[in-house]
C-alpha cells in the first residue's frame, strides 16, 4: 500500500480529498471510493498515454473502461477538442453514472472537467494530475474550461472533482522545462500568503529541480493546503480566490499574444509575476529587497524573469478582455510585500503604462 498524505477541500455541500503520494496510479483502492458507477472514461493526451494509460487501466480492471487520447498542447484546449470528448461519450453510450478521469496536465484537467460539468448536465470526474503545475494548482478547486482565440479560459464552469490523486512518481518523466513551469505556481503560493514557504523555497529550490521526493511532497502539500483553504472560503471567486491569479493577467496576455503553446503557462505566469512586482514597486508597496528576492527565486527555478518582445499595445489589448476585468475596470493582483498579495483596481494607469514600457520596450 503506497504512503499517502491526504488533505480535504471543504465546500458547502461537497468535500473531496487530495491524495499525495507515490505509486498511487497503480493502486485500485485510490480510485474505488470515488467512482459513481461501473463505467469510466479516461481522457489523456499523446504524451501521457504511452507512459501511464495502461497502468491506470490495469488499476481499474474491475470497471468498464474506455479511453480517449487527445493531442497535447495548450493550443488544443478549445471547442473542437471538447467536441471530441462529447463524441466519444455519446458514441460509447456513457450515461450519468459515468466517471471521467483526467490523466495528464492542466490542459487535460481543464477540458475534462468542463466536459464533466456539461455532459448530460454534469457527471463525476477525478483529477489525476501528472505535471507539477497541475498537482499544485490547476487540479484543485473546480475551475474547468477551454480557451477562445480572444481570451484564455473565457469559456468554462466551476465543477469540483470527486478526488484529486497526485502521484509524485509521474514527475520522474516530466521534462525539465515543464518542471520549472510548475515551480512558477509553487512560488506563487509563497508570494500571495505564505512568506515562510517562500523562504523555504529559497533554500530548497535546487532540491525541487533535482526532483527530491521529500522536497516535492512537502511543496505539493503546502500549495494544496493553501489553495484548499482559499477555495473553501471563496469557491467561485467572488473575492479572495482572485489572489490565486497573481501574475496571470500579464501571463495570459503573453500566452495569447505569442499564440497558445509558444510559452508554457508557468513561464508566462513567472514573467507576469515579475511585472506585477514591478508595478507594486512603482506604487511604493514593494521594497527593493523583495523585488530582488522574487526575481532571484524565479531565475533559480529556471524561469524567465522578463516577458517576450510583445508591445505594450498588445498587452493592453489582451488584458482588456481578461476575466478579472469587472465593470470595465481592470483588477490586478499586486504585492504589498512577500506573502501579502492584494486585489487592486486602485492604481494609476500611468504606473501600469510605465511597467509595460519598462518591461516591454518597443
Amino acid at each position: 500500500m503506497p504512503a499517502i498524505h491526504q488533505l480535504r477541500v471543504e465546500l458547502p455541500g461537497h468535500h473531496y480529498p487530495i491524495q499525495i503520494g507515490t505509486d498511487l496510479l497503480t493502486d485500485s483502492a485510490s480510485f474505488a471510493s470515488y467512482l459513481s458507477g461501473s463505467r469510466v472514461m479516461i481522457i489523456t493526451d499523446t504524451t501521457i498515454a504511452p507512459l501511464y494509460l495502461n497502468l491506470l487501466i490495469q488499476a481499474l480492471a474491475d470497471y468498464q473502461v474506455n479511453e480517449l487520447i487527445l493531442p497535447d498542447g495548450e493550443q488544443y484546449k478549445n471547442l473542437t477538442t471538447l467536441n471530441q470528448i462529447y463524441d466519444a461519450l455519446l458514441q460509447q453510450r456513457h450515461d450519468r453514472q459515468t466517471t471521467l478521469i483526467a490523466l495528464g496536465g492542466g490542459v487535460v484537467g481543464d477540458i475534462t472537467g468542463f466536459a464533466a460539468a456539461s455532459y448530460q448536465r454534469g457527471v463525476h470526474f477525478i483529477q489525476v494530475p501528472t505535471t507539477l503545475l497541475a498537482q499544485v494548482d490547476s487540479s484543485v478547486g473546480g475551475k474547468t474550461g477551454i480557451n477562445h482565440a480572444l481570451g484564455k479560459n473565457m469559456i468554462g464552469a466551476f465543477h469540483q472533482p470527486q478526488a484529486v490523486i497526485a502521484d509524485i512518481s509521474t514527475l520522474d518523466t516530466l521534462p525539465d522545462r515543464e518542471l520549472s513551469a510548475g515551480l512558477a505556481e509553487v512560488i506563487k503560493y509563497g508570494l500571495i500568503n505564505d512568506p515562510d514557504f517562500f523562504t523555504w523555497l529559497e533554500s530548497n529550490i535546487s532540491a525541487l529541480r533535482q526532483r527530491d521526493p521529500v522536497a516535492l511532497a512537502y511543496a505539493i502539500q503546502c500549495c494544496c493546503a493553501n489553495k484548499a483553504a482559499i477555495v473553501a472560503a471563496d469557491e467561485k471567486e467572488a473575492a479572495t480566490r482572485a489572489l490565486l491569479n497573481l501574475g496571470h493577467t500579464f501571463g495570459h496576455a503573453i500566452e495569447i499574444g505569442l499564440g497558445y503553446g509558444t510559452w508554457l503557462h508557468g513561464e508566462a505566469v513567472a514573467a507576469g509575476m515579475v511585472m506585477a512586482a514591478d508595478l507594486s514597486h512603482r506604487l511604493g508597496w514593494l521594497a527593493d529587497s523583495d523585488q530582488v528576492r522574487i526575481r532571484a527565486l524565479l531565475a533559480a527555478a529556471g524561469l524567465p524573469i522578463k516577458p517576450p518582445a510583445l508591445s505594450p499595445t498588445i498587452f493592453r489589448q489582451h488584458m482588456a478582455v481578461d476575466k478579472k476585468v469587472l465593470n470595465g475596470r481592470l483588477r490586478l493582483i499586486l504585492l504589498r510585500g512577500i506573502g501579502q498579495a492584494v486585489i487592486s483596481t486602485d492604481f494609476p494607469i500611468q504606473a501600469l503604462d510605465d511597467t509595460l514600457q519598462a518591461c516591454c520596450p518597443t
